[in-house]
C-alpha cells in the first residue's frame, strides 16, 4: 500500500476553510505573543541599558517594526479566531434548537467591560494601587468575574467545552487586543516620536511621558501573565474536559 492511500483530505470546503482559519490563528498567534514576550523578556531590559543618546537613534525604528508586527498579527489573530468560534457557537445553538445571540453579546460586553476595569486600574494613583502585587491581585479577580458571569449567562446546556473555553481564553485575548490598540500602540506612537525628536533636535521628553511609559510597560507586562490562562484555555478547549 503506498503511503499517500493514508491521506485522505476533507472534501467539502467549509471544512477545509475552518482548518485555514485555524492555521491563520496559529500562526499570527505565534507572532503576537511571541513579540509579546520578546518585549517583556528582553526588549524592556535592553533598552533601559542603553544612554540617551543611542536610545534615541536605535528605539524608533527598532519598535516601530516591532509594533507594526505586533498589532496587526494581534487583530489577525483574534479576528480569524472570532470567526473560527462564531461558527462553532452558531452551529451548537442551531443544532439546539437555540440562538448564538446571548454567547456572542454576553462576550463582547463582558470582556470589554473587564478591559475598562483593568485600564482604569493603570492610571496613576498612590498608595496600594502603585503596588504590583496589590495591582495584580485586583487584575486576577477582574478576570475570575468576568470568567464566572461568562460562564452564567451560557449555562443552557448546548454550550460545549469548547464554546465556554474559547468564551473565556478568547475573551482574555479579546482584552490583550484592546490593550494592543488602545494602550500599548496609543501610548508608544507618542513616545517614539518624542524620543526621536529628542534625539535629533534636543526637544525635551513631555513630562507626562514617564507616566505614559509606566501605563505601556505596566499594560504590556499584565498582557504577558494572561497569556499564561488564555494558552490553556485554548488548549483544553479540545484536549481537557473542564466545562460540562
Amino acid at each position: 500500500m503506498m503511503a499517500t492511500e493514508t491521506i485522505s483530505l476533507q472534501p467539502d470546503f467549509f471544512s477545509n476553510f475552518l482548518m485555514l482559519l485555524r492555521w491563520i490563528h496559529f500562526l499570527s498567534g505565534i507572532t503576537w505573543i511571541g513579540l509579546l514576550y520578546f518585549f517583556n523578556l528582553v526588549g524592556f531590559r535592553s533598552i533601559e541599558e542603553l544612554d540617551p543618546a543611542t536610545r534615541g537613534r536605535v528605539m524608533p525604528g527598532l519598535m516601530l517594526r516591532a509594533l507594526w508586527w505586533f498589532r496587526w498579527s494581534a487583530l489577525v489573530t483574534v479576528l480569524v479566531g472570532l470567526a473560527y468560534w462564531g461558527a462553532e457557537v452558531s452551529g451548537l445553538a442551531q443544532a439546539a434548537g437555540a440562538t448564538s445571540g446571548t454567547a456572542m453579546a454576553s462576550f463582547f460586553l463582558i470582556w470589554t467591560a473587564a478591559w475598562a476595569i483593568l485600564y482604569a486600574l493603570l492610571l496613576p494613583r498612590k498608595g496600594m494601587m502603585d503596588k504590583g502585587w496589590f495591582l495584580g491581585i485586583l487584575v486576577a479577580l477582574v478576570v475570575l468575574l468576568a470568567s464566572w458571569l461568562f460562564l452564567y449567562f451560557n449555562s443552557h446546556g448546548w454550550e460545549s467545552n469548547s464554546v465556554l473555553a474559547i468564551g473565556i481564553g478568547g475573551g482574555i485575548g479579546w482584552v490583550l487586543l484592546l490593550n494592543v490598540w488602545g494602550v500599548v500602540w496609543r501610548i508608544q506612537k507618542r513616545l517614539i516620536a518624542w524620543t526621536k525628536a529628542n534625539a535629533a533636535f534636543g526637544t525635551p521628553m513631555p513630562p507626562k511621558a514617564p507616566g505614559m511609559a509606566r501605563i505601556a510597560f505596566l499594560t504590556a507586562r499584565i498582557s504577558a501573565w494572561l497569556t499564561l490562562p488564555l494558552l490553556f484555555l485554548m488548549g483544553s478547549a479540545s484536549h481537557y474536559q473542564m466545562f460540562r
